[in-house]
This record gives C-alpha cells, sequence and structure tokens, in this order.
C-alpha cells in the first residue's frame, strides 16, 4: 500500500509539470499574438502630400492614416477618416500634427518648410521627407520609397506597372496640340505654367506640347502671354475653373478669344490631384488628357 501511495503522488507530481509547461506555453504564445496585433494596429500616419496619400491607400493602409494635408484628396474616403491638417506649406502646425499621437510622418521636400522640417524632425516622432521626381520614373520611385517607409511587404510592381499599361494606347496626334495651363483662384488671380512645372510634364505625358515655354515655373497671365502662345487648348484645374464662374468666364478672359482655343471654346478642366500629383494615377492622367485633347482636336 505504502509503494502505491508513492506512485499515487509521484503520477501526480509529473501531471502538475507537464500542466504547468503546457499552460506556460500557450501563454507565451497568446502574448507573441497579442502584442504583434497591437504594434500593427498602432501604427497611426500623418501623410502631409496628395501623391504620398494616394500611395498609402494604393498599398492597403489607408486605414493608418489619422491625419492629412488639404491636397489629400484621393481616394475620397480618406477626407471622411483622416483629419484635415490644412494647407502644409502655409496652415499645418506641428502642435495638430503632434495632437494626433503619429509614429510615422510623411512628405515631400516641395511641400513642407524648413521650419515645420525641423520641429517634426525635434519631435522624435519617425518621419520621412521624400523628394519628389514628377516624371514616370519619379512617380514609381515614389511608390517604392512610400512602400518602404512603411514597411510594406506585399508586391508593389503591379501598381507601378499600371502607369506604364495606362500609357501604351494615348492617341497619337499628327502635330502635338499646344496646351496652355491657367491656375486660377479668382478673376483677380490668374497665373500660367512655364517650364518645370509638373503640369508641364503631364502635358508632355499626354503626347501635347506646353504652349508657354519663355520662362520658368509660373506668373501672372497677360492678355500678350496668351496671344503669344496662342494655345490649341487651355487647361484648368475644376476648382480653378469655378472660381471664374466656369468655361465661360474662362473665355472672357482677356486675350483667350484671340486664341485658336478661345476661337474653338477648346477648355478643358481636369481634378488638380489628378493632374499634378504624379503618384499611382499618373498614367491614368495622362491618358485622360489625351483623350479630352483628341475629342475636342479641330
Amino acid at each position: 500500500m505504502k509503494k502505491l501511495n508513492q506512485f499515487i503522488v509521484i503520477a501526480f507530481v509529473l501531471y502538475a509539470m507537464v500542466s504547468c509547461k503546457k499552460e506556460e506555453k500557450t501563454t507565451d504564445t497568446t502574448n507573441v499574438k497579442t502584442e504583434s496585433s497591437a504594434v500593427a494596429a498602432t501604427q497611426r500616419i500623418v501623410s502631409l502630400n496628395g501623391a504620398v496619400t494616394e500611395v498609402i491607400a494604393a498599398l492597403g493602409h489607408e486605414k493608418e492614416i489619422v491625419g492629412r494635408d488639404v491636397t489629400s484628396t484621393y481616394p475620397e474616403s480618406v477626407k471622411a477618416s483622416a483629419k484635415d491638417l490644412g494647407h502644409v506649406a502655409r496652415g499645418v502646425s506641428v502642435e495638430a500634427i503632434m495632437a494626433l499621437q503619429p509614429t510615422l510622418i510623411l512628405g515631400t521636400e516641395k511641400d513642407m518648410t524648413p521650419e515645420l522640417q525641423a520641429k517634426i524632425k525635434a519631435s522624435g516622432i519617425k518621419s520621412v521627407i521624400f523628394k519628389q521626381e514628377f516624371s514616370v520614373d519619379g512617380a514609381k520611385r515614389l511608390i517604392a520609397d512610400v512602400a518602404a517607409a512603411l514597411g510594406h511587404k506585399g508586391d508593389i510592381k503591379p501598381i507601378q506597372d499600371k502607369i506604364d499599361t495606362d500609357l501604351t494606347d494615348l492617341v497619337k496626334f499628327k502635330k502635338a496640340p499646344k496646351v496652355l495651363f491657367i491656375y486660377a483662384r479668382g478673376a483677380n488671380m490668374l497665373m500660367v505654367s512655364g517650364t518645370g512645372t509638373p503640369i508641364e510634364s503631364i502635358i508632355q505625358l499626354s503626347g501635347s506640347e506646353n504652349a508657354v515655354t519663355d520662362f520658368a515655373d509660373f506668373k501672372p497671365l497677360t492678355p500678350e502671354a496668351l496671344i503669344k502662345g496662342n494655345p490649341d487648348a487651355i487647361l484648368l484645374f475644376d476648382s480653378g475653373a469655378e472660381s471664374v464662374k466656369g468655361i465661360d468666364g474662362v473665355l472672357k478672359i482677356p486675350g483667350v478669344d484671340k486664341t485658336n482655343a478661345g476661337k474653338n471654346k477648346n477648355i478643358i478642366t481636369m481634378d488638380g490631384g489628378l493632374l499634378t500629383n504624379f503618384g499611382p494615377r499618373t498614367g491614368e492622367a495622362a491618358k485622360a488628357l489625351n483623350q479630352l485633347l483628341a475629342k475636342n482636336a479641330k
């Protein structure tokens, strides 16, 4: 009987030890999974550039965006899900950014003032400021750079390849139409695009050419510049056209009636973000402009 009792005791101790190890192993695994999920769930992104926001969404990380700048309007859903922080070059404050408790801040050099960059860097929050190039290669590079900043593990090639696909079936013009872009913020604020601008790049990608090449960047629009450029088409952002009371308002701008575009009422309006972001929709933008030019060609 004594030996039997000893056997029972030993068996009970062994059972208890095995049970403890199983419980310990289960607990460890659960903790690992919980911590991993928490890390994924707590990535909070502030995106301070429309193209960067497009890339984040295209990569499947839109729900991680908690704050955005005013140019981040695509996809449409991001306007409701992320806080609008204003215009990064004028009104975004580092305090408003920090209030969102971000874990990652993304932006581009062209938008951000040195002061804001310095404050973001001083905050200690992880940030990546991209140097953006307004070309097909530049758009593909931005996609890759944003993916790396996010720690994205998926395949980015289909997103990059779509840009090339969209550019393969453009209408070929016998003579490239001349396009003049007007940046409008009301009838008293009209600027025309010269060389070296993102809008010039998208005009060229569409198979057309910039009507103004004798100065760089933007200058105030004058009747003389309009007549000298004599564009076949005049291009504006949708919002710009609205600010001058639509296409009828554009046709009333002094000098427009003396151009081929004015005579033929060939005024094209498009979404500003689509035209100038140079993100995943770069090929789509060039194709849309190409088709509108072909439709209105005389």
